[in-house]
């Protein structure tokens, strides 16, 4: 699968990089809102996985909104991999279309199921 990784820390984004990369998908990370954006309204992805605090002015919250607006994109499945771990921030990115939220540290194990059972719903 090829997915789409955004997250502005270098070391968190290699590190999802390295793991989901080990696990046979293509990874193409970036470090703001913005670039995440661009990238999914002009190549294909299967999964974007979303960091919520973003510099700029794109945070992770408007990202969602952004790509759910977008027919192109309305349907993307987007894992939110955040350190925002509150009631507010979980429930206002899942009413904008998070399709899961992962609060940090999260479980890798339980990402990468989450990432092959969308690879399988692919399929089917």
């Amino acid at each position: 699968m090829r997915i789409l990784l955004c997250e502005d820390q270098d070391a968190i984004r290699r590190m999802i990089e390295a793991l989901v990369g080990a696990s046979g998908h293509e990874v193409i990370g970036v470090g703001t809102g913005r670039e995440a954006v661009e990238r999914a309204l002009t190549e294909p992805f299967d999964v974007l996985l979303l960091d919520l605090m973003l510099p700029g002015s794109m945070d992770g919250f408007e990202v969602c909104e952004r790509l759910r607006a977008h027919p192109g994109t309305s349907s993307l499945p987007i894992l939110v991999i955040s350190a925002l771990d509150d009631h507010e921030a979980r429930a206002r990115a899942l009413k904008l279309g998070a399709t899961a939220y992962y609060a940090k540290p999260f479980r890798p194990l339980e990402l990468l199921e989450h990432i092959g059972g969308l690879k399988a719903a692919r399929r089917a």
